[in-house]
């Protein structure tokens, strides 16, 4: 049995004051008025459960006006386990805990995998490549626990490889920092192609339930030619390293590092139709909301949990058909957070299932 959130509570974090929220098993929506704290709740339970927020605020961000720290606290159980996680905010920094014990944030990853779908993703396959790059990462980093190091290794290897490339330097040093950012490089590409092989074919038959006879496909394009799913990781080196050494011309000329999975792109075509250039925008939100059915998918196929889903304003930015698709999904049997103004969006039937929690001002 995946864990859920069974309680979350807040003490001066943004405008949630002494707020409480014992969340049900299965889907509650928390409905309100804009700006009465029901995005923050679903940032706050995004922190305790990945060590991260979509918004990626300052520290001082989280705290309410005059205070001088922000409280979070989340319990969390399942299968008989009991999983404290709790983030403390000051003006210049924030800290967590889980069962008492200082970690840090990445650590939190994988303990209990959280999928969120704000109205921001819809623009998922128009926005730019860093976007479908973020995208892919973000999942990575909670479905593989050492995805975020990978990452991370590997852009700053990026950054300090430019830094040389501007200020000029020789070339045995610039030899030995290919070598560095190959390797890296090649590590995040192989993470990259795994996951987004097994994420793909779900996107397309996920796509197929929400759009009907359209036929999605997903391709993976990497800016290290030949790259493909399934390759080794020494493979990949050598090929990026190839590239790098004959593209370092351009490299210099530039003073950026033109090859390398920074650089990498996720294509989709519908019925063989670029979605980006000819999708409408009903076939793009289509898309956005595939990939994230699929995300869900993936955790329960992949690694047997059932994630806690975050469906954040979104219901408004779907039409009728794309909301039915939504509501079917979540009747699934897993834990879901939905923050709406409107509870018309849900039938009758579907809404005593529900867990209403109102937000507003007085509440």
């Amino acid at each position: 049995m995946s864990l859920t959130v069974s309680r979350i509570s807040f003490r001066d974090y943004r405008n949630l004051a002494g707020r409480v929220l014992e969340p049900s098993e299965g889907v509650t929506v928390l409905v309100g008025p804009n700006a009465v704290g029901k995005t923050n709740t679903v940032e706050a339970l995004q922190y305790v459960t990945s060590g991260q927020s979509f918004r990626r605020p300052s520290p001082s961000e989280l705290l309410a006006p005059g205070a001088a720290e922000a409280h979070v606290s989340a319990r969390l159980e399942g299968d008989g386990r009991v999983v404290d996680v709790e983030l403390v905010a000051t003006p210049d920094k924030r800290r967590f805990l889980r069962n008492g014990k200082p970690c840090r944030g990445q650590d939190l990853s994988g303990t209990l995998l959280s999928i969120l779908f704000c109205p921001d993703d819809l623009s998922l396959v128009k926005g730019s490549a860093s976007r479908r790059r973020g995208e892919l990462d973000s999942f990575g980093a909670q479905a593989n626990v050492g995805y975020r190091k990978v990452l991370s290794t590997y852009t700053r290897s990026v950054e300090q490889r430019n830094r040389l490339l501007k200020d000029g330097c020789d070339a045995a040093l610039l030899d030995a920092w290919d070598e560095s950012v190959a390797l890296g490089g090649a590590t995040l590409l192989h993470h990259r192609l795994n996951l987004f092989g097994r994420l793909s074919s779900l996107v397309s038959e996920v796509y197929a339930e929400v759009a009907g006879s359209e036929r999605l496909a997903c391709r993976y394009a990497p800016s290290v030619e030949g790259a493909e799913v399934g390759m080794g990781r020494d493979e990949l080196v050598g090929l990026m390293l190839e590239q790098m050494r004959a593209r370092r011309a351009d490299d210099l000329r530039r003073a950026q590092t033109l090859t390398g999975p920074h650089r990498d792109d996720v294509v989709f075509e519908i019925d063989g139709r670029d979605a980006r250039a000819y999708g409408s925008q009903g076939q793009q939100r289509s898309v956005a909301l595939a990939w994230k059915m699929a995300e869900v998918r993936l955790c329960e196929d992949l690694l047997g949990e059932r994630p806690l889903l975050l469906l954040d304003d979104v219901m408004s930015e779907l039409d009728a058909s794309r909301r039915a698709c939504v509501t079917r999904f979540v009747e699934g049997g897993i834990q879901t957070i939905i923050t709406t103004t409107n509870l018309s969006y849900f039938d009758d039937e579907l809404l005593e299932s529900m867990l209403v929690v109102p937000y507003g001002p007085e509440s």
